[in-house]
């Protein structure tokens, strides 16, 4: 028997392609319970659509995804998801609130309205993100980092133990940022499994347990120091990637 841990995330030979242009190519990667992991790679990598994949969101020509050793049919409640937030209507009519209400769905159901016991869980999450005096304004009228906010903690009311998040520090300012990094900090603390998009090199050096350098194919992965090494970059982002003393922002993606 095996004594090491369950995988919070695992993909097997994860294949995907838009028409005939592969996106992934049988990527082999996992995440570790218990750690803040970031994906990071050039534009075009395969990044957002490795969440999307795992998670069925869009279809794979091939590969396997397991949330903690189980199908992900099989654990759907296990796992949270935080979109990019071009992925959003802003102008659909919903409040804040109601927007993490939908956090709750899978314990109370589409049908059912969240009623009074899920009220401090969703009070509970708000808060936490710092929108509780928002709750009753309409999604649109916020700004980009407020948006972010109300979906992490929509993510948060699933209480789920495992959370995937694409991109949430796009567009959002330098104190959001690091507020945000504080929390996925502390949910990890607290047990949490989270797996990030990002783009900042330098902050996932600094600040996240694991990494996935990814370029289409899985190029490096495992502790996001040792990943990183400008050899694993080169070979991900090719001749062109800046040096390390240069601003990250550029290799957005």
């Amino acid at each position: 028997m095996s004594d090491t841990p369950t995988p919070a995330l695992e993909v097997r030979r994860l294949t995907v392609s838009y028409g005939a242009r592969p996106v992934l190519w049988d990527v082999d990667a996992s995440f570790p319970a218990g750690a803040l992991s970031a994906i990071v790679g050039p534009n075009g990598a395969g990044k957002s659509t490795l969440l999307k994949a795992a998670l069925g969101l869009i279809a794979s020509d091939g590969g396997q995804t397991l949330i903690e050793g189980r199908p992900v049919r099989a654990a759907r409640k296990r796992v949270a998801y935080v979109p990019q937030r071009d992925a959003i209507d802003w102008d659909f009519p919903i409040t804040v609130r109601e927007v993490v209400e939908m956090g709750r769905y899978a314990q109370t159901g589409w049908v059912r309205r969240v009623g009074r016991s899920q009220a401090p869980i969703v009070d509970a999450c708000l808060q936490r993100v710092g929108m509780t005096e928002y709750g009753a304004r309409q999604i649109g009228e916020l700004s980009g980092g407020q948006r972010q906010r109300v979906f992490i903690a929509r993510a948060l009311a699933q209480q789920a133990p495992v959370m995937l998040l694409d991109e949430p520090f796009a567009g959002v300012d330098a104190r959001t940022e690091a507020s945000i990094l504080a929390l996925l900090r502390e949910l990890r603390g607290e047990g949490g499994s989270i797996v990030v998009v990002h783009h900042d090199l330098a902050t996932v050096r600094a600040a996240f347990d694991w990494a996935l350098l990814l370029n289409v194919r899985a190029v490096a992965a495992g502790p996001a120091a040792e990943t990183l090494t400008p050899d694993n970059v080169r070979r991900a982002y090719g001749a062109a990637v800046a040096s390390e003393d240069e601003p990250q922002a550029s290799w957005a993606g």
